[in-house]
């Protein structure tokens, strides 16, 4: 049984759909990525799983429960790391995490065992005394991953989890992350837009705009895209056009004075090019599609930032709701 099922979700903020009937289900144990741009709908669609908007239409359950008829329940099944820090800078990393497990009424007998277990594997219990304003952002997030697990949920919801943070703190922070699957079985969803980032993903779901695009694995998203990317330059660019056109059936084109051309099997392919064709090679280059590509084929364009602010809208529905 999956453990998260999402039907015809939506959410809209005046005129504006940002979550347009999004459907999908997530099965226990996976990591399942969503992918999209800023203001393309993820941020809004991790808040209504974790009942912290209330959809406009459509259903979703999480770990068996209804999302807005059993708001308690959810909340005590699922761990949330935000996008922006909510650690109280003027409390120890220690005294975090102590706080959130008894707010989640976590037995005081395991209360100190599980905040050393889940300090010790975040490397962060030699400074558990420290106040969270001396750590860095990296330091940050663990902890927060951490306070966000000690409850043991079943599912840890990531809003963009490394945002911020260099190349070699991002993939520090996934190993842990990775660990954390491997060795407690849990179900993680990330929302991300890090290409990188998504590719640690069992599945990925494509969203652009409120809308799943596409949703499949990291290798069937590619294998959509027509093939391997092949990049040839040459003496005679025009020569090579045409070969690739007349010979092979392919369709090329020129770039930068670079002939690139998607091939299915480009690692079979090449070797054979390379011995028929008759004129003089100067580079040639071969890789895989990547998410980057699998966005442009389904989108016509590069991921790229919204002039739409997701948190904006949220926040302004908030204030309204208020008035």
């Amino acid at each position: 049984m999956p453990i998260i099922e999402v039907d015809n979700l939506s959410k809209q903020f005046g005129e504006i759909k940002a979550v347009d009937g999004v459907s999908f289900k997530v099965e226990e144990g996976e990591v399942f990525g969503f992918l999209g741009p800023n203001g393309a709908g993820k941020t809004t669609t991790i808040n209504m799983l974790c009942t912290l908007l209330r959809p406009t239409s459509g259903q979703a359950r999480v770990a068996g429960l209804d999302v807005i008829k059993d708001k308690n329940d959810v909340r005590r099944a699922i761990g949330l790391v935000f996008q922006e820090t909510t650690l109280d800078d003027y409390l120890t990393a220690e005294q975090n995490i102590l706080f959130h497990a008894l707010a989640y009424a976590v037995p005081s007998e395991v209360r100190k065992q599980r905040t050393k277990e889940l300090l010790t594997l975040m490397e962060l219990w030699e400074r558990r005394k420290s106040k969270i304003r001396t750590y860095s952002g990296g330091m940050k997030r663990r902890l927060e991953i951490a306070r966000g697990l000690v409850h043991l949920p079943r599912v840890l919801f990531l809003d963009e989890p490394t945002l911020g943070l260099d190349p070699q703190t991002r993939n520090r922070i996934w190993e842990y992350i990775l660990d954390l699957r491997e060795k407690q079985g849990l179900t993680i969803f990330l929302t991300t837009h890090y290409m990188d980032e998504a590719e640690h993903s069992d599945r990925i779901a494509v969203i652009d705009h409120g809308k799943i695009v596409a949703l499949n694995t990291p290798d069937s998203l590619k294998d959509q895209v027509g093939g391997d990317v092949l990049t040839i330059s040459s003496d005679n660019n025009e020569l090579v056009e045409d070969e690739l056109r007349d010979k092979y059936g392919l369709v090329p084109e020129v770039n930068n004075g670079t002939v690139s051309v998607r091939v299915p099997g480009g690692e079979e392919f090449l070797p054979q090019f390379v011995r028929a064709y008759e004129g003089t090679l100067q580079s040639i280059g071969l890789r895989r599609p990547t998410l980057e590509d699998v966005f442009l084929h389904l989108t016509g364009r590069e991921i790229r930032d919204e002039k739409v602010d997701e948190r904006a809208l949220m926040r302004n529905a908030m204030r309204a709701r208020y008035r």
